[in-house]
């Protein structure tokens, strides 16, 4: 598994929450918590609005903690990343204010309107096959790349950063019992739950996948990391052929399980979005209102699900870069 064997992830700490909360503040806005208007029947739901970030996703938030921690000379070389786009605009924006030059490692199916929005950045984008773009994930390192690398996902800082959404939540709606979060790496529901669970909170965060790329299901019922059978989707920005195995550790003690929905669901969500609250969501962005609408038992180590009473359930609505023609196929009741 190359350098990815090797590492040995922590949660953050709380210090460390706060610190990043600090070194992120002039990069990202803190997104607003809206109320779903319910119908009859449907639970509680807020909506952790991460679309309003200035490239319309979270990613910003890890990207702005990895990259300020970064000395300047170590930057001298520019820096790199992996990604199908979203975190590959977080390092673009911020390699940008930095004055310090920035590519980008992106599989070969990457929507059209986040590499569009990658090269408004000034990045510079060398796009692969999936395979060998998750390479580049296990193993932290594109040959042939120069400059710092940033994780999309299990890099400590990128983490933290994440995290920082945990914090806003908690001081905007103390008594939220669970999280819903899409899962593509882990990166952004293990640094919420991190953060939740250093603050002092029992909230219960859970893992959102797509039944088309659901390692995180497979692992949790296998109890071990698990590779599965993947089919690309207009859901591109969770799920992959497998857990990464350092993500492992975190993930199976942090989270409370995994909520699986199916491309339909996804669709329907975000149909529900634009009418109810006039927020367009990508896939990935619309996976835990489709989770929490279904009503579907979680997977999990110790069989957790939902709490239905007790306090509200808050969806991260985690980024809303979807492109204009499978939008419009969705909203006409199709599927791209």
């Amino acid at each position: 598994m190359g350098r990815a064997a090797e590492l040995k992830l922590s949660p953050p700490t709380l210090d460390e929450l706060r610190a990043a909360r600090d070194r992120v503040s002039g990069h990202i806005v803190r997104t607003p918590l809206l109320r779903l208007p319910p119908l009859p029947g449907e639970p509680e739901l807020w909506l952790k609005l991460e679309t309003l970030q200035p490239i319309g996703s979270f990613k910003l938030r890890g990207a702005a903690n990895a990259l300020g921690r970064v000395a300047a000379e170590s930057l001298a070389r520019g820096v790199y990343t992996a990604s199908a786009g979203n975190m590959a605009q977080g390092v673009a924006w911020c390699a940008r204010a930095m004055g310090v030059p920035c590519t980008v490692v992106v599989p070969d199916h990457a929507p059209r309107a986040k590499l569009e929005a990658v090269e408004r950045l000034g990045a510079r984008i060398v796009p692969v096959p999936f395979a060998r773009w998750w390479q580049v994930m296990v193993e932290r390192r594109y040959e042939g790349l120069e400059g710092h690398f940033v994780h999309p996902v299990s890099d400590p800082d990128v983490i933290a950063g994440n995290g920082t959404l945990g914090l806003e939540l908690l001081e905007d709606l103390p008594g939220l019992a669970n999280v819903l979060v899409p899962y593509g790496g882990g990166g952004l529901s293990c640094g919420v739950a991190a953060a939740l669970r250093a603050a002092g909170s029992s909230a219960q965060v859970f893992g959102c996948e797509v039944e088309t790329a659901a390692p995180l299901s497979a692992s949790f019922r296998a109890r071990e990391p698990r590779t599965i059978d993947y089919r690309a989707s207009f859901v591109d920005g969770i799920g992959g052929r497998s857990l990464l195995e350092e993500m492992w550790p975190l993930a199976s003690t942090l989270l409370a399980g995994a909520l699986l929905v199916s491309l339909e669901e996804i669709a329907a969500a975000i149909r529900l979005l634009v009418a109810r609250v006039r927020v367009v969501a990508e896939g990935a962005g619309a996976a835990g209102v489709a989770a929490a609408l279904s009503g579907r038992p979680a997977t999990g180590l110790g069989g957790d699900s939902i709490a239905r009473s007790g306090g509200p359930t808050v969806c991260v609505v985690s980024g809303g870069n979807i492109d204009v023609g499978k939008l419009a196929t969705i909203l006409e009741g199709r599927l791209p």
